[in-house]
């Protein structure tokens, strides 16, 4: 007989090992200033990241104890991701640029602005391409007034998932990891069409792009 076992079992057990996995990092942060003291005026505010670096970033929002919400997609794997976020803290409005997209980002509005959380959005993602911001980010940022807070990580000697999409980094336990916070990016106020989108959008790619650790 076949037994068929739901993943979503073992949300708990993946959580667990994921909390103590980033508390063993030694995380050197910089420019979070650049959260705390906007968040604390009431200010509005998305984390941007990329996908690759998603897993260090979500452990430094766990870390901080950031009242943060996120989107997560309506897959049966969205469900697992979901189910762990919100174990670790996270507010999850379900949804993904392919599937339910407008949901989810009217969903992490509409918590940014009753629960005054801070958006966290990885800006290309969930399939790319690689380190191309799309413009939900954008649209988001706008419709609520928030600034965006580029946001990078740097974890020594991670492990790269070289054939992955994205080459995600798993950072080793009990490693370094360097993360920048970078100046507040504010959207335009011009109508998002697709030309100021992609404007906007390479503007956004290029601040990341410079944000190197020294």
């Amino acid at each position: 007989m076949k037994i068929k076992i739901d993943p979503v079992q073992f949300a708990p057990q993946v959580a667990f090992l994921y909390r103590w996995w980033v508390r063993s990092m030694r995380f050197d942060i910089s420019g979070y200033e650049n959260i705390i003291e906007p968040h604390k005026q009431g200010k509005p505010l998305m984390l941007a990241l990329w996908h690759n670096e998603l897993f260090s970033l979500i452990g430094l929002g766990f870390l901080e104890k950031l009242p943060l919400v996120t989107m997560a997609s309506d897959s049966k794997d969205g469900q697992i991701i979901t189910e762990v976020l919100e174990r670790i803290g996270y507010e999850v409005a379900r949804g993904s640029s392919t599937r339910g997209g407008l949901k989810a980002m009217l969903g992490v509005a509409r918590v940014m602005r009753k629960k005054g959380k801070i958006g966290a959005i990885t800006m290309d993602g969930p399939k790319g391409p690689r380190h191309e911001v799309k413009s939900g980010i954008l649209a988001i940022a706008q419709k609520t007034g928030a600034s965006i807070i580029p946001m990078r990580a740097y974890p020594s000697k991670p492990i790269v998932f070289e054939k992955s999409w994205d080459r995600f980094e798993l950072p080793k336990p009990f490693m370094p990891c360097k993360v920048l916070l970078g100046e507040p990016f504010e959207v335009t106020e011009q109508k998002l069409d697709e030309d100021i989108l992609a404007s906007e959008a390479r503007r956004l790619e290029a601040i990341m792009a410079s944000m190197t650790p020294d």
